[in-house]
C-alpha cells in the first residue's frame, strides 16, 4: 500500500478514536421512567429497596416473578406478607379475589400504588382523590408517619404536581399510618390528607400506600428520606416470609432478540462496533484493487406504499370514511400500547389521561381533546371528511410531541 493510503487510514483511525472518546465522556441522560424494577438503578427503580430488604429481613425475603393468581393458587402453604410497589398496581378480578381470600386466612397484603381499582376500594369502604399545590410554582409535598415513635418527622418531595390520597375512610376499621401535607395558600398553611392506611381483613390485614415513590432509589437516597421508607417497612411482619412482587412492574423487560444481552453490555457492544468498522475499512481498501466491476441490478421496487394508497383510495371513493376512521383509531391505540407502554382499556379514566400526558410530552388539555375526539368517533356511524381530517391532525400532533419535534 502506498504512503498516501497509510495516511488516509491513520486519519480515519484517529477520527474514530476521537469520536469514541467524545461518546464515552458524554454525560448520560437521566432516565426518569417509573420502572420500579428491582435491579434497575435509575431514579425510579427499586434496587436500593431490595438491597435494604435483604439486609433488614435476612432469610425472609423471596422474589416472585409469577402473577399473584398463579403463585397463590399453586399451594396452600404460602404464608406471610405479599409486597407490591409500582406506579399503578391493578389486579384482574379473579386475581384480586384470590389475594383477598389469601389475606382473609391470616396473611398481610402491602400495596404501594398511586391508584387502586374500584373493587378493592369499595371492598375496604375507601375513596381516593388527587390533591394539588394550588398557586405554587414548585410542587412541594410533605410526608409524615402518624405513629409518635417516628417523632412526627416530615420529609419533602418536589417531583410531582399532584398526589393521590384517601378522601373517604371507614373510621371504625381503618387506621391512618401516614399523611401528606400540602400548602393550601400563599400564607404557608398546611393541610393534611391521609395517604397510607391499614385495615384488618378477616384474620389478616391490608396496608395501602398511595405514594409508591417512597420505595424508589431517588427518594430513599435523598437526604434522610430513607428513615421514612424504613418506617413504612417496619409495619411488615418480619417473623414470616415477605414475598416481593416482580410481576406488576411498569419497566418489566421482555427479551425479543438473542443480541439483547450482548449489546446491553458496554464492553461487548463497543467490541462489536469495532469489528464492524474494521471489516468496513478492510473492504474499502483491500476490495478496491481486487474486486471486479459488478453490473448494476436495479432493486425490486417496493409496492407496499402504492398498494396501501390504492386500498385507501378505494375506501375513500366508496365513502367508507367510518372504516378508515376505525382503522386509524385502532392503529393509534396500538401505538400507545407498544410505544408508551400504557393500557387503553378506559380512555376516559383521569389517571390514564394524566399518565398519558406525562409520557407523551403533551398537555393534559391536548390529551383530553384527542381522547374525547376518539371516544366520540368510535360510536358514530357516519363520519364526515372534516372529522376524519381533524382526527388525523390531532394524532399527528400527538406523535410529534412524543418524538420531541
Amino acid at each position: 500500500m502506498s504512503k498516501k493510503g497509510w495516511i488516509y487510514i491513520s486519519i480515519g483511525i484517529l477520527t474514530l478514536l476521537a469520536m469514541f472518546a467524545l461518546e464515552y465522556n458524554k454525560p448520560k441522560k437521566i432516565n426518569w421512567f417509573p420502572s420500579y424494577v428491582s435491579h434497575h438503578k435509575i431514579p425510579y427503580g427499586t434496587y436500593v429497596l431490595n438491597d435494604v430488604m435483604e439486609k433488614h429481613f435476612p432469610d425472609a425475603v423471596q422474589q416472585i416473578q409469577k402473577p399473584p393468581f398463579e403463585f397463590l393458587s399453586r399451594t396452600d402453604s404460602i404464608e406471610g406478607t405479599y409486597f407490591f410497589a409500582n406506579e399503578n398496581v391493578s389486579f384482574e378480578e379473579a386475581e384480586l379475589n384470590t389475594i383477598l381470600e389469601w389475606v382473609n386466612q391470616g396473611n398481610q397484603l402491602f400495596v404501594a400504588s398511586s391508584s387502586f381499582e374500584t373493587k378493592l376500594l369499595d371492598t375496604l369502604n375507601l375513596g381516593q382523590r388527587f390533591v394539588y399545590n394550588d398557586g405554587q410554582l414548585e410542587p412541594i409535598f410533605y410526608f409524615e408517619l402518624v405513629n409518635p415513635a417516628f417523632k412526627n418527622k416530615k420529609v419533602k418531595f418536589t417531583k410531582d404536581y399532584y398526589m393521590p390520597s384517601f378522601d373517604r375512610l371507614d373510621t371504625l376499621r381503618t387506621t391512618v399510618l401516614g399523611q401528606v401535607y400540602t400548602s393550601a395558600d400563599s400564607t404557608g398553611t398546611l393541610t393534611k390528607h391521609a395517604n397510607i392506611i391499614k385495615q384488618p381483613f378477616g384474620d389478616g390485614e391490608i396496608i395501602l400506600a398511595s405514594f409508591p415513590k417512597a420505595f424508589t432509589n431517588y427518594f430513599m437516597l435523598k437526604e434522610d428520606n430513607n428513615e421514612y421508607t424504613l418506617g413504612l417497612l417496619s409495619y411488615l411482619d418480619r417473623n414470616r416470609t415477605i414475598y416481593m412482587d416482580n410481576f406488576h412492574k411498569s419497566g418489566k423487560s421482555f427479551y425479543t432478540s438473542p443480541m439483547y444481552l450482548f449489546l446491553n453490555t458496554e464492553e461487548f457492544k463497543w467490541a462489536y462496533y469495532l469489528i464492524l468498522i474494521g471489516a468496513i475499512v478492510y473492504i474499502v481498501f483491500e476490495g478496491k484493487r481486487k474486486q471486479r466491476a459488478i453490473p448494476v441490478v436495479p432493486p425490486v421496487k417496493n409496492q407496499t406504499l402504492a398498494f396501501t394508497r390504492t386500498i385507501a383510495d378505494m375506501y375513500f371513493e366508496k365513502g367508507e370514511l367510518h372504516l378508515i376512521t376505525k382503522h386509524k383509531i385502532d392503529y393509534f391505540l396500538e401505538y400507545l400500547r407498544s410505544k408508551l407502554h400504557i393500557t387503553t382499556q378506559d380512555l376516559d379514566d383521569e389517571t390514564f389521561l394524566r399518565n398519558l400526558s406525562m409520557r407523551s410530552n403533551s398537555t393534559l388539555e391536548e390529551v383530553k381533546s384527542l381522547m374525547g375526539t376518539i371516544s366520540k368517533l368510535k360510536v358514530k356511524q357516519h363520519i364526515t371528511e372534516e372529522e376524519l381530517k381533524n382526527l388525523n391532525k390531532k394524532i399527528e400532533a400527538f406523535k410529534a410531541n412524543v418524538d420531541g419535534k
